[in-house]
């Protein structure tokens, strides 16, 4: 794969000029993108074909669930693509086990390689893109290309070129008629959907304050030793094998925690908001990442507030560090009183207090797949990709602000024209980040590191 186009914008993004510069940017980036194929318009009673890109446990799990939505109509798994073998043979062993009648993947539609997302798009109706979000922009881009519609996990790119990628292929989408769903799961949550829509109703006022958190401890990690002597290799890696085998500690490919978790409580924010901040200030750092080569280049710990048009702030906080007071949550304060978001209950000062009680709510995950496959059958609009663009924004705006500890404007961080994907994808290049004479990678630091 050749590295993405990037757009040069000739102006920076304003909040009311935004969908406005993305949909001439369409134009110019996407003239390539043309009408050629469309997505299989399913009734109710045809079989859609589904592709999946990227063959990880995130990847597993939404094939599994897109094959649940088998009762709004038939569905059957046909190609599958990664770039690693083995994790390709296991996602497809286990869906086999759980959902045998509706996977029918043979060698010839089992894709390897970084051109696989290709031939496996071509051959669907529904392509899943989940791979690690670095490869995000690009894969989307193709998947709109051949006019399939598209779930894509979060966040959707790792860069500001990719977030500018992702808005112009999705314009083109929408004039495709093409739908496209985007894991932020919670809007597809009931309890989520009640709550904020009682806060847009102004249930507690007008909205002041906002805060979200992130706050647990450090997930997986592949250390070189341990896969240069595992039967999968039993040789030196190349870099390009271990960050890629070790992608959540590399800011190209995974965005760093802040985007890669943090961001489902930063677009409830955005949800509640309805938009996006316009400015960022941020501290970050590492305490337990204290620079060993596996660690890699990310931060363990961020602290940022983002500012909104109408004044009012959001306080945020993403931690990975064992042994510390963990939270995963979102609150607002308004001028009535407060609301504690994912509890769904409101405080109310001088009325009734509130909260949603849930009975019988189906699995978000669940819910996200059945609704793109119902807008799918009935043709419904349906797509997005915009608020899961600016959502994963928002979260590299922060990264931006801590990585500089600068404050940083929304119009300046998305005009970046820095671009993080390596300028070559294969296993012999070289990543952008590489380590030095002593094994370790350079990290940002705050006062010295360029962001835009």
């Amino acid at each position: 794969m050749n590295k993405p186009s990037q757009i040069i914008l000739p102006e920076a993004f304003s909040r009311r000029s935004f969908l406005k510069t993305t949909s001439m940017a369409s134009g110019a980036l996407l003239g390539a993108l043309s009408a050629e194929r469309y997505a299989h318009a399913a009734g109710n009673s045809d079989e859609i074909k589904i592709a999946m890109v990227g063959c990880g446990g995130r990847g597993s799990g939404a094939a599994g669930q897109a094959l649940s939505t088998y009762p709004i109509g038939p569905v059957k798994l046909i190609a599958m693509a990664d770039i690693h073998p083995d994790r390709l043979e296991s996602s497809l062993s286990n869906l086999q086990k759980t959902h045998a009648e509706r996977v029918d993947v043979p060698k010839e539609r089992q894709f390897i390689g970084f051109d696989a997302y290709k031939k496996a798009i071509e051959l669907a109706d529904v392509v899943i893109l989940s791979t690690p979000p670095g490869f995000r922009p690009m894969m989307f881009e193709e998947a709109v290309k051949q006019g399939k519609n598209i779930f894509m996990e979060k966040p959707v790119a790792t860069d500001a070129a990719g977030v500018r990628k992702v808005l112009a292929a999705a314009e083109e989408a929408k004039k495709k008629n093409l739908k496209v769903a985007v894991g932020l799961q919670r809007h597809h949550q009931a309890g989520y959907i009640e709550t904020i829509k009682r806060l847009h109703d102004g249930q507690i006022g007008d909205i002041v304050s906002m805060r979200a958190y992130w706050n647990g401890n450090r997930p997986w990690q592949k250390k070189r030793a341990d896969l240069e002597k595992s039967p999968l290799y039993g040789r030196p890696l190349t870099e390009m094998e271990y960050q890629l085998r070790n992608w959540y500690y590399f800011t190209w490919i995974g965005g760093d925690h802040i985007v890669e978790q943090h961001i489902h409580n930063i677009d409830v924010i955005n949800w509640v908001k309805n938009g996006h901040p316009v400015k960022a200030r941020a501290m970050g750092g590492r305490e337990i990442n204290h620079g060993g080569a596996d660690d890699g280049i990310i931060y363990d710990h961020f602290a940022v507030q983002f500012d909104y048009e109408d004044g009012s702030t959001s306080y945020s906080e993403a931690r990975h560090q064992p042994g510390c007071w963990n939270s995963v949550s979102e609150a607002v304060v308004g001028t009535k009183g407060r609301c504690d978001v994912n509890k769904y209950q409101m405080f109310v000062t001088g009325g009734d207090n509130w909260r949603y009680k849930v009975e019988g709510a189906k699995d978000p995950y669940q819910q996200e797949h059945d609704d793109l496959f119902t807008a799918i059958r009935e043709n419904k609009d349906y797509n997005e990709a915009q608020y899961g663009a600016e959502s994963t924004m928002t979260a590299i705006l922060g990264r931006m602000a801590a990585y500089s500890g600068k404050e940083i404007e929304w119009d300046k961080a998305l005009a970046s024209e820095i671009e993080l994907l390596p300028e070559k994808l294969a296993w012999d290049a070289n990543p952008k980040i590489m380590p030095g004479p002593d094994g370790l990678y350079q990290r940002a630091v705050p006062g010295e590191t360029q962001v835009i």
